[in-house]
């Protein structure tokens, strides 16, 4: 677990103002005068703990959202005003102090080891206690047993004061707030067990159940320990992320000198010298050099890209070749990076539906079992007039009904889903996602940039000669049209240069060699006797006169066919939405075998469509890419982006994939599907538990030993049905796999 050092020294009080004032300092600014505060709160572990955090932060002035994550105890609290609401004043208030948040990539975690400690110690005092309870139950002489007894009280006190003040003291912070958690019945049965076998053993009693209050402790400590190795599994992705970031950079300033600056304090605006062999420490473009970039964290492919002046770089990447120059365009903070690490962050913290059910029941377990622990009690004081009986009745009811399965029934699925969703490429921004993407029945489709990469390629270069081939890149490269684009990419630079070069905004470009006007763009520009009716497409001329036509074809993004088949399969329904033209929107179609087709969108027309499938009763999936996408990812039941889409698409999306291939949707869909199964199993077996528990432990056929062991057990039956999460099966290839390409209709091909 990461954190940092406490704001204030424990027992200091707070300065309300000072405190208020570090909150600000040390807040992200939203925008709209919206602020994020990130807080850590290492006290906090189970449901109830979430919304005791989430309920009382919301009622602070100010105080506009809250989420905690339990996997980093993390609690961000996004706030408006002139002064930060007081808001570790309002935590130290519900009984859970806290200190600003600080992500750290390497530190230990000193939870885990606090958890091991006290689980070694209690299987240390358990095992011997039970050695020794062997002898007892089989029958040893009163002496011997006597002996016995009080050698196992002497092995329980300690597992009780050092391992069993986790619980004592999560329930003490709750009690002397006026509230309970599931800690509570806990601490009490364990106290009980043990005070009830301490009389016993000096009345010289038959029976005495240190066993049970010990086992029950190591049991609760492995339950525990298990949660929490399984919430870090899902943190190492985040960790590995993290180690991508540089520590720092080398500013080159306008006097010429260079200074090593902290990655944090890295401003848009600076020039950063990057060698050969560094990672780029914050988003920016390259104003000098050549390179080749290690990009597979943020397109998941291996080949190196080649970067030169104007190129856009993002941070994490990795400089392979040559000394680069870059100017920064972001903070470290507000970088692809950093989004990826949130994203992550923030996939166990999401409120979904079936995690809202654990929370209310983990919320009602404790008044329940109390009020039936404690009729139990009463039921066979008057039954049997035997006191004794009667507690140990009542002591079994409250271990037997722990709520740990039912705590960890929802959890612990998504952690295992999450992990597998990164171990495929795919980023998912919230819990409740998972359990969206599960119940898709339609997904809608972006063409540009989603179905396609994009990215036009020259179709007939070999048919033009290269003479002409190479004045048409020449005019070409000092454009930024993606046609313009394309033909400079097809021709290696030459150095054949082209002065007095001019753009003219949607119709093409031109200049002047060796006495000749060339233009490259649309024939009714380009040529003198074009007609309307006549040539069309990108052309080049020579005073008028047509040199050559250009055609050019569009990239299906890789898997594309076999990803949209996999979701038919999966009987869910195709649709194309997308702004570009009716042709070229078909020839995607067709391509894909897409049957419904919307074309000639604007954003709020996407929305509209989406609303109405809705109306329809379908859930819908979008996937999308652009600006104009945002309205409508945000409008979808679940959604996904590429990571190479716009900022705005990535963060309305539900999930983001790194890998080009389109084969993260249904990999999406089939894990969400898994683990939705995976979900319901858990809820059946932990209410089907308590079902069969509760009332054989109020007939009282269950000893506080064997309701210890039953209880343990159900919670690691649960998280080993949580890792039966297996990897999606993987997508058939097509034996012809390869770069496949659409034509470009004419009326888009002359859109410049």
């Amino acid at each position: 677990m990461s954190c940092c050092a406490p704001l204030h020294a424990p027992g200091e009080a707070f300065d309300g103002a000072a405190t208020r004032q570090e909150l600000r300092l040390a807040s992200r600014d939203l925008g709209e005068g919206l602020r994020q505060s990130d807080l850590s709160v290492p006290s906090v572990h189970c449901a109830a703990c979430i919304g005791t955090v989430e309920s009382g932060l919301r009622r602070v002035p100010g105080v506009e959202h809250v989420r905690v994550n339990l996997s980093t105890r993390r609690v961000t609290v996004k706030w408006r005003g002139e002064e930060a609401p007081d808001l570790l004043v309002a935590l130290a208030g519900l009984g859970y102090p806290g200190h600003l948040f600080e992500s750290e990539a390497d530190t230990a975690d000193p939870e885990l080891t606090r958890l091991i400690r006290a689980l070694a110690v209690a299987g240390f005092c358990a095992m011997n206690i039970m050695l020794l309870s062997v002898s007892v139950w089989s029958g040893a002489e009163p002496e011997t047993r006597s002996a016995f007894h009080w050698v196992s009280a002497a092995l329980a006190l300690p597992c009780l004061v050092y391992s069993g003040r986790i619980f004592y003291m999560s329930a003490w912070s709750v009690l002397k707030h006026g509230r309970t958690n599931m800690d509570v019945p806990i601490s009490i049965g364990i106290s009980l067990a043990f005070g009830l076998s301490l009389y016993d053993t000096i009345h010289d009693g038959p029976h005495a159940y240190f066993d049970a209050a010990t086992s029950l402790i190591f049991f609760l400590l492995i339950g525990r320990a298990l949660d929490h190795l399984m919430r870090e599994k899902a943190r190492a992705a985040v960790r590995g992320l993290m180690r991508l970031a540089a520590r720092g950079a080398t500013v080159l300033r306008d006097d010429g000198s260079r200074d090593y600056l902290p990655v944090a304090e890295i401003a848009p605006g600076m020039r950063l010298a990057l060698a050969a062999g560094e990672r780029v420490p914050a988003d920016g473009v390259v104003a000098e050099g050549h390179s080749d970039l290690d990009c597979a964290i943020v397109t998941g492919e291996s080949a190196p890209q080649a970067v030169a002046p104007g190129a856009a770089v993002r941070a994490g990447t990795l400089n392979l070749s040559g000394p680069l120059t870059i100017v920064a365009s972001a903070k470290a903070e507000d970088s692809f990076l950093a989004e990826m690490v949130r994203l992550m962050e923030a996939a166990e913290g999401g409120r979904a539906r079936y995690r809202r059910i654990a929370d209310r029941a983990a919320a009602l377990y404790s008044p329940v079992v109390h009020a039936t622990a404690f009729l139990a009690f009463l039921g066979w004081m008057a039954a049997s007039g035997d006191w004794h009986r009667a507690i140990t009745v009542a002591i079994a009811v409250l271990i037997i009904t722990c709520p740990c399965a039912l705590g960890l029934a929802v959890p612990i699925v998504q952690v295992v889903a999450s992990r597998r969703l990164f171990e495929h490429g795919i980023m998912v921004k919230d819990g409740s996602a998972i359990e969206r993407m599960a119940e898709i029945d339609a997904a809608a489709f972006d063409k540009t940039g989603t179905l396609t990469l994009g990215r036009p390629r020259l179709a007939n270069a070999a048919e033009i000669l290269p003479t002409d081939l190479a004045v048409a890149a020449a005019l070409a490269r000092r454009s930024g049209h993606p046609f313009s684009q394309a033909i400079a990419e097809a021709v290696s630079d030459d150095g054949l240069a082209l002065p007095d070069v001019r753009e003219y905004p949607g119709l093409g470009i031109e200049g002047r060699l060796y006495g000749h006007l060339y233009r490259l763009g649309r024939a009714e520009w380009a040529l003198a006797d074009a007609e309307p009716a006549g040539e069309s497409g990108t052309t080049l001329s020579r005073d008028g006169k047509g040199l050559a036509r250009f055609t050019f074809v569009e990239t299906l993004r890789p898997q594309a066919r076999e990803a949209l088949n996999a979701l038919r399969g999966g009987g869910i329904a195709i649709a194309l939405l997308t702004g570009d033209t009716p042709v070229a929107a078909s020839r995607v179609a067709a391509q894909l075998g897409i049957e419904s087709v919307a074309a000639d969108l604007l954003p709020a027309q996407k929305v509209e469509r989406l609303a109405a499938l809705t109306a329809g009763g379908s859930k819908v999936l979008m996937v999308g890419d652009g600006l104009n996408d945002a309205p409508a990812l945000m409008a979808a039941h679940v959604s996904m982006a590429p990571a190479s889409a716009a900022d705005i698409g990535r963060n309305a999306a539900d999930f983001v994939f790194l890998h080009a291939g389109l084969d993260a949707v249904p990999a999406a869909l089939a894990i969400s599907r898994s683990a939705g199964r995976l979900v319901r199993q858990n809820f059946a077996l932990a209410v089907g538990y308590n079902a069969i528990a509760l009332p054989v432990a109020i007939a009282g056929y269950v000893t506080p030993l064997i309701a210890s062991l039953a209880m343990s057990l159900s919670s690691v039956l649960v998280i080993a049905n949580a890792l039966r999460l297996g990897a999606p099966p993987k997508l058939a290839r097509s034996a012809d796999e390869g770069p496949e390409s659409v034509g470009f209709a004419p009326a888009f091909e002359a859109s410049r």
